[in-house]
């Protein structure tokens, strides 16, 4: 390949700042190559095999088309296919290959943001849809020691409770808590009043949203003493796994932070 056509697709999509994050990895890695947006919605999802191979090599995908978007592809990496869902897209002599990187990401950020790994850790995550379900199977993959789940909808819930028997709803959850993970999209929360029971001064509390930078969800966990870190890590960390992915390379997901911190500015 001698110049990569990349991109990101997803609706709304005009604020994604993935291209920038495209092209520091490509002059990281030396190659040639652009990245633009695509608005895409799900009822116009079917695009997506429409231009691969025509208009682009690799793509990043966000919201909604992670789960419509894995239905398409002719093969999943091993997350991919346990979850039902893909971020990323490649396009290799006439197939479409998906995977998911999400979950993988986030473990990444909290190793290269806060120098923890999750191995024995207690956590709790709100949240039960998508972004949930990528960050509980990471968690229990790096070892986690119990994960408890407080979402609203209890289909999904009890789904991820069955996914393993460290995974619990939040009735049973552990105390004190370690770390914390917001999910829920920020404008479907409900007013914060109080830390959750366990959380403590010595819990890492992450809000995966960064619109705002510092939710009041967040706020709150810091003025509690949590250390605390909004979602820009995270999806650094995100679409450097999707680029090592696409070149088997070795991007820093620390290399990309800055990019995302100069774009949001």
């Amino acid at each position: 390949m001698t110049s990569w056509r990349l991109g990101v697709i997803g609706s709304p999509i005009a604020h994604s700042a993935s291209p920038a994050l495209h092209l520091a990895g490509l002059a990281y890695l030396g190659y040639q190559g652009t990245s633009q947006r695509l608005d895409v919605d799900q009822d116009h999802a079917y695009r997506i095999r429409d231009v691969m191979g025509v208009e682009f090599d690799a793509l990043s995908l966000t919201m909604p088309l992670k789960e419509v978007a894995a239905t398409l592809c002719d093969e999943l990496d091993e997350r991919a296919t346990t979850l039902g869902v893909v971020n990323s897209l490649l396009w290799r002599e006439g197939r479409l290959l998906g995977a998911s990187t999400d979950g993988a990401g986030f473990v990444d950020s909290l190793r290269g943001q806060c120098s923890v790994s999750v191995a024995d850790m207690h956590v709790v995550v709100l949240g039960s849809g998508g972004a949930a379900r990528a960050i509980v199977d990471a968690l229990v993959r790096d070892g986690a020691a119990s994960v408890s789940v407080l979402g609203r909808n209890p289909l999904s819930v009890a789904q991820l409770v069955k996914s393993d028997a460290r995974v619990m709803d939040h009735t049973a959850m552990y105390r004190p808590v370690d770390l914390i993970v917001n999910t829920t999209p920020s404008t479907t929360r409900a007013a914060e009043s109080a830390v959750m029971h366990g959380v403590t001064s010595s819990t890492i509390a992450i809000d995966i949203t960064y619109e705002p930078r510092e939710s009041p969800w967040l706020a709150m966990h810091a003025a509690a003493g949590c250390a605390h870190h909004n979602g820009l890590a995270m999806l650094a960390y995100t679409v450097a796994r999707q680029m090592n992915w696409w070149w088997n390379s070795d991007i820093p997901g620390s290399l990309l932070l800055p990019v995302l911190v100069e774009a949001f500015k």
